[in-house]
């Protein structure tokens, strides 16, 4: 069965100027993206990763080529357009959350569905506890964003890109900000949310985050150098368990040194 292309990109070029001279920030690009692929976005800084994530969340536009989503010509979108694309088709995660922080969780997820005049208020609530409910955190619906740690706040993020069903989420080093142990929790939310279907771009600079997704791309200096598939992909959940086991084990030698003294 032929999967859909949920991504398409065609000889993609982005030139930016930075006084008389011509930045290249992508050269020449084809990608496609199917549905239910999970995708790691690597490279160094400067490599072009965080032009392309641009580009994907139709916030910013190419140069030349053609950037094709979910079967629409981005490049032939208006303002208004783009701006509806983003809000119905693209879930974006941040390395900062970008939460509002007097608001509970519940309102923050709530909040890409207000600039939809068609989804009563009953079913935008509706929606935003059923996606706090698919990333765990049912008991912290009516929690303010500020009294969370940060996984849990990561956690609402993802809830808030899921909320408007999109084609692809777009993380955008979402675990940047955690310790190892979140940063695996982290990644095992977003493999189950993968299992069900959905397609996702994630920007890392951390290999062994890398290892946890699908499918690795790899650029340099504007170009697309690498295009693999994960072999030996690894379960964040079970690497999660073993880095718990490890703890633990060091844990109860500490008591044991001390019981000694």
């Amino acid at each position: 069965m032929k999967l859909k292309k949920i991504i398409d990109l065609n000889n993609l070029n982005k030139n930016y100027f930075v006084g008389a001279e011509i930045v290249k920030a992508l050269r020449e690009l084809n990608l496609s993206v199917e549905a239910g692929e999970f995708i790691a976005i690597m490279g160094a800084s400067g490599s072009g990763k965080s032009t392309l994530l641009n580009i994907l969340g139709c916030l910013d536009k190419p140069t030349s080529g053609d950037y094709w989503l979910d079967g629409k010509n981005v490049n032939a979108m208006t303002k208004n357009q783009l701006a509806s694309i983003r809000n119905t088709k693209i879930g974006f995660v941040f390395q900062s959350y970008n939460l509002l922080p007097r608001t509970t969780a519940l309102e923050n997820v709530e909040l890409p569905l207000l600039y939809n005049s068609s989804i009563s208020n009953r079913l935008r609530r509706e929606k935003a506890e059923h996606a706090l409910e698919a990333v765990g955190l049912v008991d912290r619906m009516k929690h303010l964003s500020n009294q969370m740690s940060g996984g849990q706040q990561q956690r609402v993020a993802i809830a808030r890109s899921l909320v408007n069903d999109p084609v692809i989420i777009l993380a955008d080093e979402a675990t940047g900000n955690l310790d190892t142990k979140t940063s695996y929790e982290i990644m095992s939310l977003f493999q189950e949310l993968n299992e069900k279907g959905i397609t996702i771009g994630f920007v890392t600079h951390e290999p062994d985050i890398a290892t946890f997704t699908k499918r690795n791309i790899v650029f340099r200096d504007g170009r697309l150098i690498k295009d693999f598939t994960v072999e030996n992909r690894l379960s964040a959940q079970i690497a999660l368990k073993e880095l718990k086991d490890e703890e633990a084990f060091l844990e109860e030698q500490e008591n044991l040194n001390l019981a000694y003294i």
